[in-house]
């Protein structure tokens, strides 16, 4: 018995071994058109099955020794076939580039670009990021040339959008909201900007009307994907201004995956091209991963943290600003003492973990913080002469100040520090019915903010001090003695501890359905937020808005490829904590959350022009607003009245046409109009900050076409003068005059050494790299004299205040090595 037990058990074994020999293995990944991953692709050979997992991954064993066919099938795209007959325990490695279909639900056409197309939201090429100049690259900059949005700073990632400010725009990275630092008064502080554009897979903008499942601001939402490995890789960059580095890579399991990126500027090349002369020494720095874990179909985890430090250092020495006009030139010459120090430093870490609960729904956990420790530290001295210049050009003494009409000087000091601490935390989820969709969502905030604010400013006149206009004494030294206090001509002191409480939620429904033989696309949902605020000398206060909106998308059944939409709703802002705080630095719990009213009508229009696809997008909009807090706008720091006195409304038009006007590169042609203004206490309409009428924007690709390897990138911006602000304590609505135009120009030519790599022979040293060019841009071409506010001067004869333009950035000129694995 016992012999034949051991008999039975070798046949076994050996039956084993030989099934094992006569199967193969194959492995790989299965991406679209933009090599994306593509989840849930069924593979089929015989009685054997697999699917890809979110990286795209597949394994699979089939027979050896046959001749086979594997079927690739998936709902969005074309069906894929593979024949092939493989050894036993060979491992044959196979990836497929899916092509896209039109998808069929009760008979109306969607895909995937329609969807976007229908919801209005705007699509960029990270690639097309990574290669245009600008003296501050990355996704902001590329998003200044779109329809609706407008920035007159070059050093600054910030941006506004259809009459918005700085603070009225949503950021997701993954589903998951980012922040900026709360400080920063000026575009050469800022350094980096969150996103990373090595990292990200793809970019979707939206400048009004969009839908419930975005949260609570008025203007616009920035939504970022960073892509998820699916097998090694590595980019570098080197410049004058500074330089980034990415990995990427995968488990030999495909279930870990990752990406990291590290970054550093140095922003010195530009700011010693401003008037200013100064001794510069910033240091901006961050370090940035994306991890995720698909253990299998159904689940996926994954982390995103950021570290970022900026350390700003500056003394100014010297300034000479020549404005006035032919007849009267006139020249500002300043000269300084002190040093600023500030520092920001940033901690952030979200997770996220995805379960697919079946093939038609989702939920989703995201968990973030955000930490920042920011100080604001100066004390500058500054001894200003106003002066005729002499405009003779025969005379020896042509471009000096030949006569002083103003003496002064001014110290400004400052001791601010800020630490904040905000933690959230969502559920969402995502139904697919037969013909519709459902999503809805709940999130938790908590925000815990510490400020201390101490700033003051001393004006000296002819020799005697300043006083401010309101509650003191007015000193008119040397006619009549002054006996009245000597204080500050501005004075902010104030420490505030306080905690924002948040809940929102939303809910939304969508659906696809055919209007006679039309194509018809509709979306509704509704928001909710509910806010607190507390703390130290405040007493609690809680409010809640509700926030509808609605979107509807006609795509109707002719021979020209035409679209058209139709959105709007309720848009609320609660107050975030800077639009609490007033001018004297203390909190008003009391503040409402502004409301703005939209309503925008779209066209999307897609044709062929000298047998190339181009598109034209064109929407008109109007927006009323309500329970307005106004503020003043110095560079890029917003302060805020911390009240509801006002009312505004915007309206515009914007108009895009992209295309290739080059074969096989994309450009770009912007237009837009807008105009807002805003009602203070009743005192009547007048210009917002933010009020740019007029803008021009061209991206544009080339290259030489006896010379391909040599490109052509051109960026060209054209604004309108915004409002040119008042001076401190001056009432808005008796200044009401514009900085100059915005006029700028930023071109790069690069070399791509890979550009033949296809006819290159194997082995060689250029076929390690994917990219690697080098090149040379030059920012500000044409030298324009750009401003971004005003610096208010007293004549002290005439009694007359002067606004003297503060000017950006002059020709530049940057040399750029980049590198891809």
């Amino acid at each position: 018995m016992k012999t034949k037990f051991i008999l039975f058990t070798w046949l076994f074994l050996l039956t084993a071994l030989v099934s094992e020999a006569q199967t193969a293995r194959i492995k790989g990944i299965v991406l679209d058109k933009n090599n994306n991953p593509i989840e849930g692709v069924t593979l089929k050979c015989k009685d054997k099955g697999a699917t890809t997992n979110a990286n795209g991954f597949y394994v699979i064993t089939v027979p050896a020794n046959e001749n086979l066919v594997l079927v690739f099938e998936h709902v969005s795209f074309k069906p894929a076939t593979l024949k092939i007959l493989l050894k036993p325990n060979e491992d044959f490695e196979y990836n497929l580039r899916m092509n896209e279909i039109e998808e069929t639900l009760d008979e109306v056409v969607v895909t995937a670009g329609n969807r976007k197309r229908a919801t209005g939201i705007t699509s960029i090429d990270p690639a097309v990021i990574r290669k245009i100049p600008s003296a501050n690259a990355g996704v902001e900059n590329i998003l200044k040339l779109a329809p609706g949005v407008n920035s007159n700073n070059e050093l600054s990632t910030q941006y506004s959008v259809r009459g918005g400010n700085f603070d009225e725009n949503l950021v997701y990275v993954n589903e998951i909201e980012v922040y900026r630092p709360f400080l920063i008064r000026s575009g050469q502080q800022e350094g980096l900007s969150f996103t990373n554009t090595d990292m990200v897979e793809n970019v979707d903008f939206s400048a009004g009307g969009f839908q419930s499942k975005f949260g609570d601001k008025m203007s616009s939402v920035l939504d970022i994907t960073y892509r998820i490995p699916t097998r090694f890789g590595a980019s570098a960059e080197a410049s004058f201004l500074g330089g980034s580095l990415a990995v990427e890579g995968v488990s030999k399991n495909q279930k870990w995956a990752n990406i990291t990126g590290v970054r550093y500027r140095d922003n010195s090349l530009l700011v010693n091209s401003q008037e200013t002369e100064s001794n510069f020494r910033p240091t901006f720095a961050d370090v940035q991963t994306y991890l995720t874990f698909t253990p299998n179909r159904q689940w996926q985890f994954g982390f995103l943290g950021n570290i970022s430090q900026n350390k700003y250092q500056y003394e100014p020495l010297s300034r000479q600003t020549n404005f006035g006009t032919i007849d009267e030139p006139i020249a500002l010459q300043v000269f300084y003492d002190g040093r600023e120090k500030n520092q920001y430093q940033t901690l952030f870490g979200a997770f996220k973990v995805v379960y697919d609960v079946s093939e038609n729904s989702s939920l989703k956990l995201i968990t973030s913080a955000y930490h920042t420790q920011e100080q604001e530290y100066f004390d500058i001295f500054a001894a200003y002469f106003l002066g005729e210049v002499d405009g003779n050009i025969g005379s020896e003494t042509f471009g000096d100040v030949r006569f002083t009409r103003g003496i002064g000087t001014q110290l400004n000091h400052a001791r601010n520090d800020l630490d904040a601490l905000i933690v959230n935390v969502e559920l969402k989820g995502f139904h697919k019915l037969k013909k519709s969709t459902w999503e809805w969502g709940i999130k938790g905030t908590r925000e815990d903010i510490r400020d201390r604010v101490v700033e003051w400013e001393v004006i000296d006149s002819a020799g005697f001090s300043i006083n401010p206009p309101r509650d003191f004494p007015v000193n008119d030294q040397p006619y009549n003695p002054y006996v009245g206090p000597l204080v500050p001509y501005q004075s902010v002191r104030a420490t505030n501890f306080n905690t924002l409480d948040r809940y929102s939620g939303y809910t939304q429904w969508s659906m696809k359905t055919k209007l006679g033989v039309h194509e018809l696309w509709m979306n509704a949902g509704v928001r909710f937020h509910q806010w607190s605020v507390s703390g130290r000398n405040t007493e609690q206060t809680s409010q809640l808005v509700w926030s509808p909106r609605a979107q509807i998308a006609l795509k109707p059944q002719w021979k020209k490829d035409v679209l058209f939409r139709l959105s709007g709703g309720f848009y609320h802002q609660p107050p975030f904590y800077r639009e609490l705080r007033g001018f004297d630095g203390f909190v008003n719990p009391d503040v409402k959350a502004q409301q703005s009213i939209h309503l925008v009508l779209g066209n999307d229009y897609s044709f062929k022009m000298w047998n190339r696809p181009f598109k034209l997008v064109s929407e008109a909009y109007y927006k009323s607003l309500s329970d307005v807090n106004t503020y003043t706008l110095d560079n890029v720091r917003i302060r805020y009245r911390a009240d509801n006195d006002a009312e505004a409304y915007v309206y515009g038009f914007d108009a895009r046409l992209n295309g290739e006007f080059v074969p096989g590169t994309e450009s770009w042609f912007t237009f837009g109009y807008m105009r807002t203004e805003e009602n203070y206490k009743n005192q009547g309409f007048i210009a917002r900050p933010t009020d740019q009428r007029l803008k021009f924007a061209i991206l544009f690709q080339d290259y030489i076409p006896t010379l391909p390897s040599m490109k052509l990138y051109l960026n060209l911006v054209y604004n309108t003068g915004l409002p040119g602000g008042s001076p401190s304590y001056a009432d808005p609505y008796e200044y009401q005059l514009r900085l100059r135009d915005y006029r700028r120009a930023d071109v790069g030519f690069s070399y791509v050494l890979t550009e033949m790599n296809d006819e290159r022979p194997d082995g060689h040293w250029l076929k390690k790299f994917k990219d690697l060019a080098v090149g040379l841009e030059i920012f500000n071409l044409f030298n324009n004299q750009n401003a971004i506010t005003n610096t208010w001067v007293r004549d002290v004869y005439t009694k007359t205040q002067y606004g003297v333009p503060n000017y950006m950035t002059t020709r530049v000129f940057n040399l750029k090595l980049t590198a891809r694995l």
